[in-house]
């Protein structure tokens, strides 16, 4: 994020801490007497946060899953959206509603990074396991292998 960072420490907060843009500035609050090791990890996350939520903004998941699942022939999801509450997965479906939900740590990967995990998730609409099956509708997707290789190398630089 490219904007200016202004911290205003309170000492009504005892634990949260909070960002927002407030015209054109990244206001963070938080509590008087962190260390500056505490305060620095806060900042780095929230600013982290703010970006992933404007990067997530660039990408209409809804239009591009509806055009996914016409070009590889599976079920439109009834919604996908992105979350930051996934920390140790990329997406998840729940079948029964038809729901798709992405990991916003992925908002400023590669399109194709993007489009692969969105059409695992397409795909788990009509197969629940990882099974022969499932595999068989995957492996259409001509970057499967490169975008498996980068989720793994992303998934040890996150952490």
């Amino acid at each position: 994020m490219d904007l200016p960072v202004e911290v205003i420490r309170s000492s009504r907060r005892k634990k949260t801490v909070s960002a927002r843009v407030v015209n054109g500035v990244v206001e963070i609050r938080m509590p008087v007497g962190l260390t500056q090791e505490q305060e620095d990890g806060h900042i780095a996350d929230l600013l982290g946060k703010l970006d992933r939520k404007a990067a997530s903004r660039k990408v209409d998941l809804t239009e591009r899953a509806q055009q996914l699942a016409t070009e590889y022939q599976l079920p439109a999801p009834t919604s996908v959206k992105w979350v930051s509450n996934q920390n140790t997965r990329w997406g998840s479906c729940t079948m029964s509603h038809g729901t798709i939900r992405l990991s916003d740590r992925m908002a400023n990967f590669p399109q194709y990074v993007v489009d692969f995990v969105l059409l695992h998730e397409l795909t788990h609409l009509v197969e629940a396991d990882h099974n022969q099956r499932f595999h068989d509708l995957m492996e259409r997707f001509p970057k499967a292998e490169r975008a498996e290789g980068y989720l793994e190398a992303a998934q040890h630089l996150i952490r």
